[in-house]
This record gives C-alpha cells, sequence and structure tokens, in this order.
C-alpha cells in the first residue's frame, strides 16, 4: 500500500494479496486489465493466481472501491481506483492501449427523446480510433 495510507476500505478483510492489488491501482493513473494487475504485483513480488486476482477486483467493485469498465464491446475489462471523478477514455483499436480524455464531451448534450420526462442518471462513452504508435505504422 503506499506509503501514508492508512485508509483500508470498510467492510472488506485486509489481506495480503488486497493490498497487493490496491497498491497496484492506487499507483497508476490508467486502468488496468486484471493480467496487467498481476503482472505488476509479479514485478513488486506477490504472485498472485488470475482467479484470486479477479475475486479480488469483484468484491473491490462491489464495495464501490474500484471502478470495472468494459470497453472494446465488452472485449475487455479495465479496472481502475474509485477516486471519484467523471472520466472517458479513447481506446487504440490496434494495440488496446487506454488514453484519458480531458474532457466530456456529453456535458453540454441534451438528449431528444419521445419520453420528456425520462431523467438522464449517467452515461457511457467509448472513443475508438488509433494512438500516435499505431498510426504511423
Amino acid at each position: 500500500m503506499k506509503e501514508g495510507q492508512n485508509i483500508w476500505p470498510a467492510g472488506i478483510k485486509r489481506t495480503r494479496q488486497r493490498e497487493s492489488v490496491l497498491s497496484v491501482l492506487e499507483n497508476t493513473d490508467k486502468p488496468l486489465s486484471a493480467a496487467d494487475i498481476c503482472s505488476r504485483m509479479e514485478k513488486s513480488g506477490d504472485a498472485a493466481w488470475m482467479s484470486t486476482v479477479y475475486r479480488i477486483l469483484e468484491l473491490f467493485v462491489k464495495k464501490d472501491v474500484v471502478i470495472k469498465t468494459n470497453v472494446m464491446n465488452h472485449e475487455m475489462a479495465v479496472y481502475e481506483l474509485n477516486r471519484f471523478q467523471h472520466k472517458h477514455y479513447a481506446v487504440c483499436l490496434n494495440c488496446r492501449k487506454i488514453i484519458a480524455m480531458d474532457n466530456c464531451p456529453m456535458e453540454r448534450f441534451i438528449p431528444k427523446l419521445e419520453d420528456e420526462d425520462f431523467q438522464v442518471m449517467g452515461h457511457n462513452l467509448e472513443v475508438l480510433g488509433l494512438c500516435s504508435d499505431c498510426k504511423t505504422t
């Protein structure tokens, strides 16, 4: 866990592997796949089975500690620490790199719906394209 981090999520038993997953997510600024998280854990000396990492991530999602985002038409799921900020990402169709967007293009969007009393509670937005590395190849 990050140095100085004393707060453990309420209602979650503290284990070494859970601490390791949380530490990986705390120390990155982009969403990661479960395989990426597992790989980073191994590099830091905390090996874990993929099934264990998935169970930990699903628990963290259930407890609202982590956000799970399905991208590429649900082809892959990525996870990030819930920092309670509204975010969207662009995904490279070639290498699957995920790039954070600095704004929400939906902020000023007013949908025209048949049901005039429909209350919008949220939205999902996925932008697909080629990153600068893949665009030049």
